[in-house]
C-alpha cells in the first residue's frame, strides 16, 4: 500500500480508471456500524472495512478526498427541535464531523494511507485550515484529503459541503455512499416493491423528492454539471468498480 512518505515523491496526476478524482460523501451513520441510526459513535470494524475500501481506490491511481457526517455524534437540527439554538446546534455537529475525520484518517494511516484532515473552522492542533490549492497539491501527492466541519457556517449541511468541496477541487464525480445501492423510487428498506433508478437528472431528483441530498446541494451539483453516483458503502469492491468505470449503483446528471 502506499504510504505517507512515499506519496511526497509520487504526483498521481492521471488514473489509468474511470475517474481520475473522486469526492467521496460519508454520512456519520455509516461509520455505526450495521444499527445505523440507533447506533451511537464508530464501529471498529466497519471503520476498517471503509478505509479499506477507500485504500483499494487509491491504489487502482484514483484520487480521493472525503467529506463526512457527524450524524453518529450528534444532529444539529435534532438538536435545535429540542432547543439548543440552531446555530450554536450545527457548530456542535460540525465539531462531531471533526472526530469522524480524525478516525478516518487513523484508520488509513494505520493500513499505510498518506491522509490530511482540513477544518472548514480552525482547530489547529489536530488539523490542518481548509485551502483549497493545499487540498490540490495533497491530492495530486496520493494523500486522501478529508474535509471536516462541513461549510463552516450553520444552517448548511455537510452534503452541501460536499456539492461545494467537489466542485472546488474540480472532481470527477461527487459519490454519496449510502445503506442502500442506488436511488429507489421509494424507502427500499420499508417497501420491498420499491425500484432502483440507473440513471436520473437532478431536475427528477427535485421534483420526485428522491430524498438523495437537500434541495441545495442537488441544485449546486445541477448548476455545475457535477456527475454524482449513489451506491452501497458495504458493498465490497463497489466504490472501486464504480472508480474503474463500471455501472455501479445509480448516476445523477444535469440532463
Amino acid at each position: 500500500m502506499a504510504n505517507d512518505s512515499n506519496s511526497n515523491n509520487q504526483d498521481v496526476s492521471e488514473s489509468e480508471n474511470g475517474y481520475r478524482r473522486i469526492l467521496l460523501k460519508l454520512s456519520g451513520e455509516a461509520l455505526a456500524g450495521n444499527e445505523g441510526d440507533s447506533k451511537f459513535g464508530i464501529d471498529a470494524q466497519t471503520l476498517n472495512g471503509v478505509c479499506r475500501e477507500i485504500a483499494a481506490v487509491i491504489e487502482s491511481g484514483t484520487q480521493v478526498a472525503i467529506v463526512v457526517g457527524g450524524g453518529n455524534f450528534f444532529r444539529g437540527i435534532s438538536a435545535s427541535e429540542s432547543g439548543i439554538e440552531r446555530a450554536t446546534a450545527d457548530y456542535i455537529g460540525m465539531l462531531a464531523t471533526v472526530m469522524n475525520a480524525l478516525a478516518i484518517q487513523q484508520g488509513l494511516k494505520q493500513i499505510g494511507i498518506g491522509a490530511r484532515v482540513q477544518s472548514a473552522i480552525p482547530i489547529s492542533p489536530v488539523s490542518e485550515p481548509y485551502v483549497r490549492l493545499r487540498a490540490l497539491k495533497h491530492l495530486n501527492l496520493g494523500r486522501v484529503v478529508i474535509f471536516a466541519a462541513g461549510t463552516g457556517n450553520p444552517y448548511f449541511t455537510t452534503d452541501t459541503a460536499a456539492s461545494l468541496r467537489a466542485a472546488e477541487i474540480n472532481a470527477d464525480v461527487l459519490v454519496k455512499a449510502t445503506k442502500v445501492d442506488g436511488v429507489y423510487d421509494s424507502d427500499p428498506l420499508k417497501n420491498a416493491e420499491a425500484v432502483r433508478y440507473s440513471q436520473v437528472t437532478y431536475d427528477e431528483v427535485l421534483q420526485k423528492r428522491l430524498g438523495v441530498m437537500d434541495a441545495t446541494a442537488i441544485a449546486l451539483c445541477r448548476d455545475n454539471n457535477m456527475e454524482m453516483r449513489v451506491l452501497s458503502i458495504s458493498e465490497e469492491g463497489a466504490l472501486t468498480r464504480m472508480a474503474k468505470g463500471e455501472s455501479i449503483g445509480t448516476t445523477i446528471t444535469s440532463s
